[in-house]
C-alpha cells in the first residue's frame, strides 16, 4: 500500500438546516509532510471533537482505487484527493484484508488499524447531496483510521509495512459490515467483541446484541 496524497483542510463555514457551522471535511492534497500525532493530524482542521479525532480516529485512511467509482457517479464535481475527508489517499488499501489490530509503520509513524469510518451529513455537503450516505453505505469500502502507537511524519509516496498482522480476523469490512446490518452474524460478533482494538465505547453499543 502506498501514500498517494497527503491531505488537510481549514475550516469551511455551511448553512446546515438553516443555520451556519463549520466542517474539515474540505480536504485538498498538501505538498508537505503530515505529522500524525496521537489524537489528530498537525495542522488540520477538526470542529467536532465528540465524533473526530482522538485517540482512535487520529488520522483517517481512504483508498485511491475506489475514486473511479465515485467519479463515475458524481462526473460534474471538482475532483480531487481528499474528496472523502482522508488525511491520506491510500493506493491499494482493502479493507476486506485488512484485520482491525494490524500494525503498520506508516513513514516515520507507527500506527493501529483500529475502525471504520461511519458517514456523516458533512459528506453529503461535501457532495452536494445526502444520497451519498447511503450509497457509501452500500458500496462497503469506508476507509479505516487508525490509533498512533508512535507519533510521526508521513510523506505522499511514503509506504504502509505490516508490521504485525493481528491475530483476531476480524476486517475493517466485517466491522463495518456489523454497523450496518441488522441482523448481526454471531461469528463476526464474537471476534468483535474478542478483539483488543476495537474501542471499549463500540464493544458497549454491541453488547445488546450478545
Amino acid at each position: 500500500m502506498k501514500v498517494i496524497a497527503t491531505n488537510i483542510g481549514e475550516a469551511v463555514t455551511v448553512e446546515w438546516h438553516g443555520k451556519n457551522e463549520q466542517t474539515g471535511i474540505f480536504k485538498y492534497p498538501t505538498e508537505a509532510p503530515l505529522y500524525l500525532s496521537k489524537n489528530d493530524v498537525k495542522g488540520d482542521t477538526v470542529i467536532d471533537r465528540i465524533h473526530h479525532g482522538g485517540i482512535n480516529k487520529a488520522c483517517y485512511l481512504f483508498s485511491a482505487d475506489y475514486y473511479p467509482y465515485w467519479k463515475n457517479l458524481y462526473p460534474k464535481l471538482k475532483w480531487d484527493w481528499g474528496m472523502f475527508g482522508e488525511n491520506l489517499t491510500v493506493q491499494g488499501l482493502d479493507e476486506d484484508e485488512i484485520r482491525i489490530g494490524n500494525v503498520y509503520r506508516l513513514g516515520s509513524a507507527l500506527v493501529q488499524v483500529s475502525q471504520p469510518r461511519e458517514p456523516c451529513y458533512k459528506l453529503g455537503i461535501r457532495f452536494g447531496t445526502q444520497e451519498i450516505l447511503r450509497q457509501f453505505i452500500a458500496h462497503n469500502h469506508p476507509g479505516t483510521y487508525v490509533k498512533i502507537l508512535e507519533e510521526g511524519t508521513v510523506t505522499a509516496g511514503d509506504s504502509l509495512v505490516l508490521v504485525k498482522e493481528s491475530e483476531n480476523t476480524l476486517t475493517v469490512k466485517n466491522f463495518y459490515e456489523l454497523l450496518f446490518t441488522r441482523q448481526k452474524d454471531k461469528e463476526l460478533l464474537a471476534l468483535f467483541m474478542d478483539n483488543d482494538a476495537v474501542p471499549q465505547y463500540k464493544k458497549d453499543r454491541f453488547k445488546k446484541y450478545i
